[in-house]
């Protein structure tokens, strides 16, 4: 998608019932961020490295601004900003919000300080808390749904901050550790496929907890039966499409894909590189050899697509991925985990179980790795569901105005919080991105 904030606002109400609820959600949410900061110096904070990494001391900011922008201003009386000229610098792309600083010259903002953006936090994290404390039902009927917006909204933010550090660390001759902990490595096992009988399938979120809108309305949409993968493509497996001159095959590569990856010299994934005849790759750990078992990660559309192909297979539908997902728990290597990185199909916490997709025959499905690890590629065009509407005002250019040139991408990774995440959850990015967390795995006809 777009990389600054991943989907657009929800049209669902808060499930919280108090404002004391409202609140202790807010500060727990709150809390993780600046936890994902606390290993970082200062310096660390203000390095901008490409357009689509922002520095994360402009992320703090940028999330204080979203409350206090929607949030604060609009509902508590006499309200008066820290600093007016923030609204400037921290407002991303919210045409409706104002006048924004640009994008690729976040790096240039030495000040205000790292110190003074974490005061800025505490000025508004306190407002925020008296707004919660002295309003009556109306208010917090309308506040509650907006502050899980925001809420949804920062933990799209605590996942950027961590990606944007793993390439900020990258460039860096010193190749820095974020953090410090060993690799844990696991037979992947052997690739296996699960049927799924297809047939007039229900898309899309229609329950009462949070959601955004580009994930509604639920509606009607028919599947050809179809085979998934058990678990995400490994590093293994890609080296022997690699090593089989899967880059230099034009006829595994859309036109674009190939092109791009002629254009910017792609030989392997985002973050390899050999050494003495051996594989390497960065993590947020530092550098490490490539284990095979681990999934394959920061590899584009472009590169899933033709891995597919040489695979006599291909990517799954959005739709398909879902009906898969639906009814497995929402659990595996996701940022709980502490790992941040992706882990093999044996480390990470499994994710099988029954499915509202009605395997076919008798065997059980063994799905694994579908939430959690990394970001799966579809093959499907990010577009709007029959009958979608966005929001008016400033909060709905999250999602319509996106959805052109862009593939829709599902289960998070190892740098999302199990909280946000759900089995209808459309994330979305240009087809020729590395940076996240993203990998695939593939599915076939029947």
């Amino acid at each position: 998608m777009t990389t600054e904030a991943t989907l657009a606002p929800s049209t669902s109400s808060s499930s919280a019932t108090s404002a004391a609820e409202v609140l202790d959600r807010y500060r727990a949410v709150r809390a993780v961020t600046e936890g994902i900061a606390a290993p970082l110096a200062p310096e660390d904070c203000v390095v901008q490295t490409m357009e689509d990494v922002s520095p994360t001391k402009w992320h703090l900011a940028h999330v204080s601004w979203f409350f206090e922008t929607f949030i604060v201003q609009p509902h508590l009386a006499g309200y008066r900003p820290l600093n007016p000229q923030y609204a400037y610098l921290f407002n991303s792309y919210y045409v409706q919000a104002g006048e924004r600083h640009c994008r690729d010259r976040r790096g240039y903002i030495s000040r205000p300080t790292v110190d003074e953006v974490y005061e800025y936090r505490a000025y508004v994290d306190e407002h925020v808390a008296e707004l919660l404390e002295t309003a009556g039902d109306a208010t917090l009927e309308s506040v509650a749904p907006l502050i899980e917006i925001g809420l949804n909204h920062e933990q799209q933010h605590q996942e950027l901050m961590l990606t944007d550090i793993k390439h900020v660390f990258s460039v860096n001759p010193l190749r820095p550790a974020y953090l410090d902990r060993p690799p844990e490595t696991a037979p992947a096992g052997q690739l296996a496929w699960v049927p799924f009988d297809g047939g007039l399938q229900e898309i899309g979120h229609g329950g009462e907890r949070f959601s955004y809108d580009n994930e509604t309305p639920r509606h009607r949409h028919y599947l050809e039966p179809y085979r998934l993968a058990d678990r995400l493509v490994t590093n293994g497996e890609y080296l022997a499409f690699m090593e089989d001159g899967g880059y230099e095959r034009a006829e595994l590569w859309l036109s674009e894909g190939f092109a791009a990856a002629r254009e910017r010299g792609w030989s392997e994934p985002f973050y390899w590189e050999k050494r003495d005849g051996r594989w390497w790759l960065f993590t947020l750990a530092g550098m490490r050899e490539v284990d095979e078992n681990e999934p394959v990660s920061h590899v584009s559309y472009f590169e899933a697509d033709a891995y597919a192909r040489w695979a006599g297979a291909r990517l799954p539908t959005e739709q398909e991925w879902e009906v898969a997902a639906r009814e497995l728990p929402i659990r595996g290597n996701t940022f709980e985990s502490g790992r941040l990185h992706p882990a093999p199909a044996g480390v990470a916490s499994p994710t099988s179980g029954s499915t509202s997709g009605s395997p076919a025959g008798d065997r059980p499905p063994a799905l694994c790795q579908m939430y959690g690890d990394l970001w799966e590629w579809t093959r499907s065009q990010y577009s709007p569901y029959p009958g979608y509407r966005p929001l008016p005002g400033a909060l709905g250019e999250y999602n319509g105005k996106f959805m052109c040139n862009q593939f829709v991408l599902r289960g998070g990774s190892c740098a999302t919080s199990a909280s946000h995440l759900r089995p209808t959850y459309r994330n979305f990015f240009i087809p020729d991105a590395t940076w996240q967390f993203m990998g695939f795995r593939l599915a076939r006809d029947v």
